[in-house]
């Protein structure tokens, strides 16, 4: 289990770690995205933060398994989040945050089992 966790943290903290980077530069993709589901610009270096810290917590949940648990429990709220807010504003183009909560819970699933 432990190694099923490794691989999926790991692809999870890249993919978080991208998604703050081009948050944290107001990517014009992301600052649009999040614009039409009526994220106010003035939230983006907090959400940034979150994923940023994220993406952190679930590497160093690599030595510390609580820490990973947290990060994990994070980072799924944090997408289920932003799935909810698409579907809110009738938004369907939700594959790609729907695959990041669905990475989310499994890194804690895998976290959780291998602890």
């Amino acid at each position: 289990m432990f190694i099923g966790y490794v691989v999926v943290a790991v692809l999870l903290a890249l993919a978080s770690a991208g998604s703050a980077f081009l948050t944290f530069t107001r990517n014009p993709q992301v600052v649009g995205s999040m614009a039409k589901v009526g994220v106010p610009e003035s939230w983006l270096p907090r959400l940034a933060t979150a994923k940023a810290a994220g993406a952190l917590g679930l590497l160093a949940g690599l030595v510390v398994a609580p820490l990973g648990m947290a990060a994990a429990v994070g980072l799924v709220l944090y997408f289920a989040g932003g799935v909810i807010a698409h579907l809110r504003v009738k938004d369907y183009a939700v594959a790609p945050v729907v695959v990041l909560t669905l990475l989310a819970v499994a890194a804690l699933v895998l976290r959780v089992a291998s602890a």
